[in-house]
């Protein structure tokens, strides 16, 4: 069993994949938890398997729900929050002008406002006490632009920069924070972006499962590394994105995404 310095956690969606992974890995460790999803009904049943859980049903694509993770996280009469996951996200999948623009505004107001409200939060509470932990899941798509996935890749490339710079300007202050950059991984984010038929091709090897990729999230924040890659193929993507010219890995993207639709 994993053990970790944290005092309890909050995380944002709990409710399936990565996030209910990461309660689970928490949970394990007995780590007390404030979980944070749309669906009470799944948060509800996770939170039965660990005595003490809080459930925090909000839907974060609102400011309404926003304020109340919010409130949670900086709350001074309530149990002290020291680690905050932002792991919530969806993506689309598709050429921009045709897709639902209500959607897309959606997917930035998710990916990356909620993202930026809870990290100042978090940011704004932990310095002051002299400790604390922020883990903003992001993915390797944040290292370079996604035809198809334009606006997904282009949220995540903001978690990454604003998460990297965050560790940076907290650096010494006893608040170490942390993006987690996942590739493909076995959850059911290819349904919600509508890209489930085509990934299903990509040959297994490729893939994760939410459980390796949350447990090394969770190690990378507790020693406070600014980056994690979890995976060897992940890590390969990455540094091969870096020597691409951005013309070719533009063109190669697009290859790719338009064979596994």
């Amino acid at each position: 069993m994993a053990s970790y310095p944290f005092v309890r956690a909050l995380v944002t969606g709990a409710s399936s994949g990565i996030g209910e992974e990461m309660a689970r890995c928490l949970g394990a460790a007995r780590v007390p938890m404030v979980l944070v999803a749309r669906r009470r009904d799944r948060l509800e049943a996770l939170a039965a398997q660990f005595p003490g859980t809080e459930v925090l049903v909000a839907d974060l694509c609102t400011p309404e729900g926003v304020a109340v993770v919010e409130a949670r996280i900086t709350a001074p009469d309530a149990p002290e929050v020291d680690l905050v996951v932002n792991n919530a996200g969806f993506g689309t999948t598709g050429y921009v002008h045709e897709l639902d623009s209500d959607r897309l505004a959606d997917e930035v107001r998710l990916n990356v406002l909620a993202l930026l409200r809870l990290s100042h939060a978090a940011a704004r509470t932990m310095v002051p006490r002299g400790r604390g932990y922020l883990l903003n899941v992001s993915s390797i798509a944040s290292f370079q632009p996604g035809p198809r996935l334009a606006t997904y890749c282009a949220t995540k490339a903001f978690v990454t920069s604003f998460t990297s710079a965050l560790h940076e300007e907290l650096r010494g202050t006893g608040v170490r924070v942390t993006a987690l950059c996942p590739g493909l991984t076995r959850t059911e984010f290819q349904s919600v972006s509508s890209a489930g038929g085509g990934t299903t091709e990509f040959p297994d090897f490729v893939w994760m499962g939410a459980a390796e990729v949350a447990r090394a999230g969770l190690d990378a924040v507790a020693a406070g590394r600014a980056l994690e890659v979890p995976g060897p193929v992940n890590k390969a993507v990455v540094a091969a994105s870096s020597v691409t010219p951005p013309g070719l890995a533009r063109r190669i993207a697009s290859l790719t995404i338009r064979r596994f639709r």
